[in-house]
């Protein structure tokens, strides 16, 4: 089984009980980490592909060490023009191994959990507005002429000067 999982802000192929290196984070060493952000899962002989990630799956992760990269050197030159400049730096790093994958079911954190119970109060309003632009959407897909036809009849003036979006401003 392995799983296509976000970390640190990259994507990383991850199986049980694989080291993996990531961007310093901010958990102290010995610390379980989940990551929910599974953008892929395999097990055996199903493929479950996210849209853009996968509800309820969860990575589950132990932070092993913090430590400090090799030095990566950026070496700049432009020939015959003397500009040679060298610079360098050391990347932060995590160590990390995955104790497992669950599927399904995982409890998601607190921080999604809230923002689930604050979507459907500000759904209706939404619900609302969606309402309203239909009639532009309809709009939207009429010609010019024919945009322009529907003003001359309702008794718009200065049509010829105006463009799609005016037109449709004026007839809604």
């Amino acid at each position: 089984m392995y799983a296509i999982v976000e970390i640190a802000g990259q994507q990383f192929k991850v199986a049980k009980d694989q080291k993996v290196f990531v961007h310093r984070l901010p958990e102290a060493e010995g610390e379980k980490v989940h990551f929910s952000n599974v953008m892929l899962l395999e097990d055996g002989k199903n493929i479950t592909i996210g849209a853009p990630a996968i509800e309820g799956a969860t990575v589950e992760a132990k932070v092993i060490k913090h430590f400090k990269g090799d030095k990566v050197i950026v070496f700049k030159k432009k020939r015959r023009k003397g500009y040679r400049v060298k610079n360098g730096h050391r990347q932060y790093l995590s160590e990390i191994v995955i104790e497992g994958i669950v599927a399904s079911g995982a409890k998601a954190p607190a921080k999604k959990a809230a923002t689930k119970a604050a979507k459907p109060a500000e759904a209706k309003p939404a619900a609302a507005k969606k309402a309203a632009p239909k009639a532009t959407e309809d709009l939207s897909s009429k010609t010019v002429a024919e945009l322009k036809e529907m003003a001359k009849a309702k008794g718009v003036e200065g049509i010829s000067t105006m463009k799609k979006a005016d037109l449709i401003a004026a007839l809604s």
